[in-house]
């Protein structure tokens, strides 16, 4: 005879996962709060990719410097902007017509060609969540998504994402990704190569080692004419 599970030691259980995620809200305020005036080190992303490099070489160490808001070029940051979230500088953090039109595009093509995704969800996932899947990882996205939302300013917000996101094999933020192609700063980026950039973001370790494919080109020459549209905060 199988035994039943008393009603009270259900309710502790439910009390216990209760407090285990309050506990992780706090844990990820606290990080936000910290990241509003300080400078992330590094993500949970870029600690992920770095023990993958490390796998085949022990010694391997990804590429980044950090470098502040002003020293990163406008054609970057119009860039990203006209490539990734064109309605940046106006949404609360999720872009609910941009999710509806990637949503009817996969289902016309029966797979995953689009997402609807803002900069500030994929700030939210670099930062805290790498590359894991798990049932739960949209509702964390988020959640820190509107964490950022209302503890940050746009300004901040695109500062961060531009110094974090993966831009190559182990190459992280803009500084790294301008010196790792063009042999510039990210302050001294044209047109083109922010552009091109831009391009790279949605599979930048494919681009990396196919620098001349047709779609690059292509999806290069897209972003350069939504370039002078795009708002940049």
């Amino acid at each position: 005879m199988k035994r039943r599970t008393s009603p009270s030691l259900l309710w502790r259980l439910v009390l216990w996962a209760a407090l285990l995620l309050l506990v992780y809200q706090v844990w990820l305020f606290l990080h936000v709060w910290w990241w509003v005036d300080h400078n992330p080190d590094s993500s949970a992303f870029m600690v992920a990719q770095e023990k993958v490099l490390q796998t085949k070489n022990p010694d391997a160490e990804i590429q980044h410097r950090w470098v502040p808001y002003n020293r990163i070029s406008n054609n970057l940051k119009r860039a990203v902007i006209a490539a990734e979230d064109a309605k940046f500088v106006d949404h609360e953090g999720f872009d609910w017509d941009g999710m509806q039109k990637a949503y009817e595009k996969n289902v016309k093509k029966g797979k995953i060609i689009a997402g609807g995704s803002t900069i500030s969800q994929q700030l939210a996932k670099n930062l805290f969540l790498s590359g894991r899947r798990t049932p739960w990882r949209k509702l964390e996205e988020a959640m820190i998504t509107v964490m950022l939302e209302n503890m940050m300013s746009k300004r901040r917000i695109l500062e961060i994402y531009l110094n974090s996101i993966e831009w190559g094999n182990g190459v992280f933020g803009a500084e790294a990704a301008a010196r790792h192609y063009y042999h510039v700063s990210a302050a001294g980026l044209d047109t083109e190569q922010a552009a091109q950039l831009a391009a790279m973001v949605p599979n930048p370790r494919f681009y990396d080692s196919h620098r001349v494919a047709r779609g690059l080109a292509k999806k290069t020459g897209i972003i350069l004419a939504r370039m002078n549209s795009a708002e940049v905060p």
